[in-house]
């Protein structure tokens, strides 16, 4: 009887074991002609033997089609090559790396998913073992024999390949149990052949022992038997789904996979995964999907440093398991960056290393989406103003030609969000004829403002004669503009981005879909009339956001759109790519001691209560102590009630009242809600304090009728926006006057607040000279900087 009780995830050993021991059972039963085989509910033919298995979550038979689905994967295999798991040196093994892999491996396990190992590192262990032993035992002998200076001139024999596996296999196995003890789980070894997946008895008894350790929780570790292991047949293997030799652990690792019935197969080397040219060359690129047939065009390069086969070997094996089944991913286990997390992270659906796919996306990947952005927006860039802002026009006048088409779009999209999603992100998402007029408005705007933007001179210098510099304005690149339930900014970024001639990348929000791909055709359409339709490009594919931020050789900014966790989560998922945009909208308003009675019921409610979703909504009011118990308080308090406006008091407030509202949690909160915190300050010095330490420079506001306290509160606020008697909701591009806004921003370097057509503007110089060159300006030189400021041309904007 079990004295011990290891559990995994919510599955205890026992209750894991019973179904082990009731197969057993009934497999003993059957075999003595007492049960029939109509008894047995759960049976799985593999080459018509008959076994009794667990049934999975996950029906087998048909590989992943997306990265997205490896999530639920159940049963994974996973091969560790000789580079992963060897040193440098090849003599030994990389402990620190192997010990990493052990614990991405059990914590997949005590997820309940069922694990399974075949590794490399035998031969390699073995060899560091039997090279000490002959040092060892020459150093004896050569110092009985011959004194100890001989010991420098030993030299080490060629140690063969067989010898050292055998002596490497117990260590290598001892090491791994080590490891695995530590998360308190048990593994067991299996050496296996060739011979051992021809031989049906042989066959049969290896998948009995693999179920069987499976069942009870037991990771299988498993390697060819490289002390005994004959040369492999030339030309043998991978005729056809059944047909696979094993002659080295690629081989082993995929036929394992498919016998097994596995869902994933991961192949960690020493490469990041296929490349479309040799790695390490200018052009190589990283192939995120590879699909059968896509190996045509790929030149396989040499072996790995330590492997018996090389990336070859690898495909072959992984578009084998794929057919039977498997979906495969190729990465690299070795980068000191990625290796501690590379495996969980392709379970997690990541973009990591080389996805295996039979099932090709209807579209370009967004790999080739941002190829296409980057060619498109150069063209663009290249067009006349004039030209530009034609096809804004045109853009704007489809939006209301168009119009029915565009609101029976977006009704199916609210129909399919209604009980999914809140009321305020309900209200975003629709659209209405008001809403595709007033953005056919500021499309025109933007069209009219765009006559000087691209190629607009700043600044003339004649450095010296004939010698002239010039700096002007050119789009940044490709941006990627991420957004959330909101379909009307679609046009109002494309218009911009066309403005600004840059190239641009979509990705809205899954509950805006049948909106955006309507508004996204009306943007190419319009596109189309000066034959840069390629420009602006909308994500369809299942790319998670964090993926797309990856992208920094096709992506120059990033540009979030939506909730303050949205923008976090891609602020903190950027890796190399700058991130326009803010995290949080806590925005203050101070009333201060001579504030108008008239004004500040009205801007308070206009501020909060008009659109509390907004990240340009009021959350914080600040109060003037001098203001507390007079009638002007008591108008706002009662408003916020008429308005249902929850009131959180801040703790100088809530020390002034008897019996107040709940105290906030928190002085740094963005409720986007009707909710609202009230705190009390002393003056305005005080204000301005409180903003700095708990704002989040975006918009703050000071009510007062006295001017010199009003220019003190406008200069010393460190925020993007600041304004005095005016409501909070004014922070906008399009009240600005933009057109529209890509967002606001709260950044300190190159564009802050609403952010419209300048703020997706970069520079560049322009040098013109006569053969000019740096040593002719030297102390010896024929000549002198001027460095002289020349006039300005002014374009034509008519």
């Amino acid at each position: 009887m079990l004295s011990r009780v290891y559990r995994s995830g919510s599955q205890s050993f026992t209750h894991r074991l019973l179904p082990w021991v009731q197969s057993t059972t009934l497999s003993r039963s059957w075999a003595a002609g007492r049960v029939q085989p109509s008894a047995i509910r759960h049976v799985r033919s593999w080459s018509n033997i008959p076994f009794i298995t667990v049934p999975l979550s996950r029906m087998h038979g048909k590989s992943f089609a997306h990265r997205s689905e490896l999530k639920h994967a159940k049963r994974i295999v996973v091969k560790l090559g000789s580079a992963v798991v060897t040193r440098g040196d090849e003599c030994g093994l990389a402990l620190g790396r192997l010990a990493s892999i052990v614990e991405q491996v059990s914590v997949l396990q005590n997820q309940g998913r069922e694990m399974m190992l075949v590794t490399s590192g035998a031969v390699a262990f073995g060899k560091q073992r039997l090279r000490h032993e002959i040092l060892l035992s020459q150093s004896v002998r050569q110092a009985l024999h011959s004194g100890q200076n001989q010991l420098k001139e030993m030299a080490i024999p060629v140690l063969e390949a067989r010898a050292c596996a055998a002596a490497g296999q117990s260590g290598l196995m001892a090491l791994y149990e080590a490891m695995f003890t530590q998360y308190s789980i048990c593994a067991a070894q299996i050496l296996v052949t060739n011979l051992d997946f021809h031989d049906e008895q042989k066959r049969r008894n290896l998948n009995g022992t693999l179920h069987e350790l499976l069942r009870m929780n037991i990771v299988p570790i498993v390697n060819t038997n490289d002390a005994v292991v004959p040369p492999a047949e030339p030309n043998s293997d991978l005729q056809g789904v059944n047909v696979i030799s094993v002659k080295d652990n690629d081989s082993l690792a995929a036929r394992l996979a498919v016998e097994m019935k596995t869902d994933l197969l991961i192949v960690l080397s020493d490469v990041e995964g296929l490349f479309d040219s040799p790695p390490g060359s200018d052009d190589a690129k990283l192939i995120d999907i590879f699909y059968p047939g896509d190996q045509q065009s790929v030149t396989f390069g040499t072996k790995s440093r330590v492997a018996m086969g090389g990336m070859e070997a690898k495909v072959k094996a992984a578009l084998w398991a794929l057919q039977g089944g498997t979906s495969v991913v190729i990465a690299n286990g070795t980068h000191p960056k990625v290796s501690g997390h590379v495996i969980t992270d392709i379970v997690e659906g990541k973009k990591v290393g080389t996805f295996f796919s039979e099932v090709k996306p209807a579209g370009p990947t967004v790999e080739q989406q941002g190829e296409m952005a980057r060619s498109g927006g150069r063209l663009l860039a290249t067009l006349e103003p004039e030209q530009r802002a034609e096809i804004i026009h045109h853009l704007a006048d489809l939006l209301t030609d168009q119009r029915d088409e565009i609101l029976l779009a977006n009704k199916k999209d609210l129909e399919e969000a209604e009980g999914r999603l809140a009321a305020p992100l309900l209200k975003r998402l629709s659209l209405s004829t008001s809403k595709l007029n007033s953005l056919a408005i500021g499309l025109r705007q933007i069209a009219a403002s765009s006559q000087d933007s691209v190629g607009r001179v700043l600044r003339r210098t004649r450095i010296a004669k004939d010698l002239e510099l010039e700096q002007v304005t050119v789009p940044i690149g490709v941006l990627l503009v991420i957004f959330e339930s909101r379909p009307d900014c679609l046009p109002q970024v494309a218009a911009l981005a066309i403005a600004s001639g840059n190239g641009l990348l979509l990705k809205g929000g899954k509950e805006a879909s049948h909106s955006n791909r309507i508004l996204h055709l009306l943007t190419q359409e319009a596109l189309s009339i000066h034959g840069v339709k390629e420009a602006v490009q909308l994500v369809n594919t299942r790319e998670e956001v964090e993926d797309l931020c990856r992208l920094d050789k096709m992506i120059d900014l990033i540009i979030p759109r939506g909730s303050s966790q949205l923008v976090r989560n891609i602020q903190k998922a950027a890796k190399g790519i700058p991130v326009m945009g803010h995290s949080e909208g806590i925005c203050h308003m101070y009333v201060d001691s001579e504030a108008s009675v008239d004004k500040v019921t009205r801007l308070v409610r206009d501020s909060k209560c008009e659109y509390p979703a907004a990240c340009n909504a009021l959350e914080t009011l600040l109060i003037h102590r001098d203001l507390l118990r007079t009638p002007l308080f008591d108008q706002i308090i009662d408003m916020l009630r008429v308005e249902q406006v929850k009131i959180h008091a801040g703790p100088k407030f809530a020390s002034y009242l008897t019996f107040s509202p709940s105290e906030v949690k928190s002085l740094r909160t963005e409720y986007g809600d009707l909710e609202l915190c009230i705190e009390v300050v002393d003056s305005v010095q005080e204000a301005i304090d409180h903003i700095h330490k708990y704002g989040s420079s975006h918009t703050d506001v000071i009510i007062t009728e006295n001017e010199k306290t009003a220019e003190f509160f406008l200069q010393h606020v460190d925020s993007a926006c600041v304004f005095w008697n005016a409501s909070t909701r004014f922070s906008d591009g399009y009240r600005f006057g933009l057109g529209a806004e890509v967002g606001i921003s709260t950044s300190r370097i190159h564009a802050r607040g609403p952010v419209g057509l300048e703020g997706l503007l970069t520079t560049k110089w322009l040098l013109r000279g006569q053969d000019h060159v740096v040593s002719d300006f030297s102390e010896h030189g024929s000549l002198k900087y001027l460095h002289e400021s020349l006039p300005i041309p002014q374009r034509n904007t008519n």
